[in-house]
């Protein structure tokens, strides 16, 4: 059964890289800032199981890495072509993702935001905009990002991070933070109830 179950999923995977290639070759493999935004965020419009075959079709073949082995649910897209899915990454609904890698198994909730790291916007001598530089982010192997979270810098691996928490500085692996700004949650002699505190309920 388990056999068969993987084979069918292999067999949606190729239907779906075959239906996505022409959007990909059009943006010449993600090399095309703007067509690239404007199959993405098509993309992000389709709905149920199918619409997550198409966009992790997508994005293997425009992101700088992507497994195809996401999951990738509505509403959700990649600002960036210069970003890291490894396997197993589990998305939400309705996330905005920015420059990042993103580690193996880790799951992020819906509504989180992911805006390229910490911004450097310089200006010119009037005061007016001239360049922002822009570090990306980093999110270790195995961590969890609760519902509508904001995460601004690195996370190590295994952090939870709880619903709602706004991370503006890196966090240490295996740390349990929340808030805003997120902090380390007191140390309890049950470290998973704990994390499951900090979580909140899984969107």
């Amino acid at each position: 059964m388990r056999l068969a179950r993987l084979a069918i999923k292999r067999l949606c995977q190729g239907i779906a890289l075959v239906l996505a290639f022409p959007a990909a070759a059009l943006t010449l493999f993600g090399r095309i800032k703007p067509v690239y935004t404007f199959f993405a965020q098509s993309y992000a419009l389709g709905p149920g199981l199918p619409g997550s075959f198409l966009r992790a079709a997508y994005y293997k073949m425009t992101l700088r890495r992507s497994s195809l082995d996401v999951t990738l649910a509505f509403g959700t897209y990649f600002v960036q072509p210069d970003t890291i899915l490894e396997d197993g990454v589990s998305i939400g609904a309705y996330c905005v993702i920015g420059r990042s890698s993103i580690g193996a198994r880790s799951q992020i909730a819906s509504h989180v935001l992911m805006p390229s790291g910490r911004h450097q916007h310089l200006r010119n001598t009037d005061g007016t905009l001239s360049d922002t530089v822009v570090e990306g982010t980093s999110i270790g192997a195995d961590c969890w990002i609760g519902d509508g979270a904001i995460v601004m810098a690195d996370l190590g691996e295994g952090v939870t991070v709880g619903a709602g928490s706004v991370v503006t500085r890196a966090v240490p692996a295996g740390t349990v933070v929340v808030g805003n700004p997120a902090r380390p949650l007191q140390r309890s002699s049950n470290s998973e109830g704990a994390a499951l505190e900090a979580a909140g309920h899984r969107s």
